[in-house]
């Protein structure tokens, strides 16, 4: 596959899959300790990423969940935020400028903290009980992130005793690494050509539904926005006929996610609407590129990490013929802010 290390993509997917044990034994531990709720705390892009690992425990879990913006919760605190909280405070880097202050916010009330960074030597690196560390960069960052906020939600419900299948799902993940190469090189040959759909308007609207919609609003912000400089707009769905269908029009162009959970029928009412109206409507569906041999539950609680392993090999694809290297930043972390 074009520019891609195949070892060392499985090298840091396995490592993700491999705190399951840890991860369970935190969570299980705290929760039978009187924990009474748990805050998913990050910043920016992997905050989205934690996005399906909330709307699992919204919809699935009786155990109060939160997902709030650091930036401004260090300024305010919040009712639910106590010693009986816990908190998960994910940043690749581990020295998010936000993070960080809550992490020290954080410590002063007093809950369990767990952190998940992909560097050790840093303030979230060395700042959780217990800080949990998988190396990763940013072209391997999504899937590892996923999968650990996953484990969060499982060992959670597992805990509560609303997942009698938490082992049986657990050691599939054993095979997902391998899986997601697979998708990998199934999309490959069409990566292109979705690249080239990317690289031929300065401008596209995004929507998904469900799990699948952290995904692309993290593809449109942090990738295109961010590391492209192309104009998104991103749109849930369930808003995107109320207001933003008025913007479909021939010429436009419209990206859509689907994946395999329980709400895609939403994405479905929205191709079946706007296929009529532009064409320029893109489609990209994770069940053309999930292994069968994976479980449909699986599959489906798995549908953002898939997606966003698809979307790397369109990246791959797209900084080379933008001549637009992912690196390349103007403002973020390069100038005062």
């Amino acid at each position: 596959m074009f520019n891609f290390d195949e070892a060392r993509f499985l090298r840091i997917q396995q490592g993700a899959v491999d705190l399951a044990s840890r991860i369970d034994q935190e969570i299980g531990t705290a929760i039978a300790n009187g924990a009474r709720n748990l805050y998913f705390l990050g910043t920016g892009g992997v905050a989205y990423l934690m996005e399906p690992a909330v709307q699992l425990l919204h919809r699935r879990s009786s155990f109060p969940v939160f997902k709030d913006y650091p930036a401004e919760l260090v300024l305010t605190g919040s009712c639910n935020l106590t010693d009986k909280s816990i908190v998960v405070m994910p940043s690749l880097s581990g020295t998010t400028r936000e993070s960080v202050a809550m992490l020290n916010k954080v410590k002063e009330i007093g809950p369990k903290i767990i952190t998940l960074t992909g560097h050790a030597d840093t303030p979230l690196g060395l700042g959780g009980n217990p800080a949990l560390v998988n190396f990763a960069e940013d072209d391997t960052s999504s899937e590892s992130f996923y999968i650990q906020s996953l484990l969060v939600a499982l060992s959670v419900m597992k805990a509560k005793g609303e997942l009698p299948n938490y082992d049986a799902l657990v050691g599939e993940l054993a095979t997902l690494p391998a899986a997601l190469v697979k998708a990998k090189a199934s999309f490959e040959p069409r990566a292109e050509e979705f690249a080239q759909i990317i690289a031929g308007s300065d401008y596209h609207m995004f929507t998904a539904a469900g799990n699948m919609w952290p995904q692309a609003l993290y593809y449109a912000t942090c990738i295109l926005e961010e590391m492209q400089w192309i104009r998104t707009r991103p749109v849930h769905a369930s808003d995107f006929f109320h207001g933003p269908l008025e913007l479909i029009d021939t010429g436009v162009s419209l990206v859509l996610f689907r994946g395999e959970d329980a709400y895609d029928p939403l994405a479905a009412r929205v191709e079946d609407f706007a296929k009529r109206y532009t064409d320029k409507l893109t489609i990209i569906n994770t069940a053309d590129y999930t292994p069968r041999e994976l479980s449909p539950e699986l599959r489906a609680l798995l549908s953002p990490a898939f997606m966003a392993t698809l979307m790397e090999r369109l990246s791959a694809h797209l900084e080379v013929m933008r001549d637009h290297p992912l690196v390349t930043r103007r403002y973020y972390k390069r100038v005062a802010y």
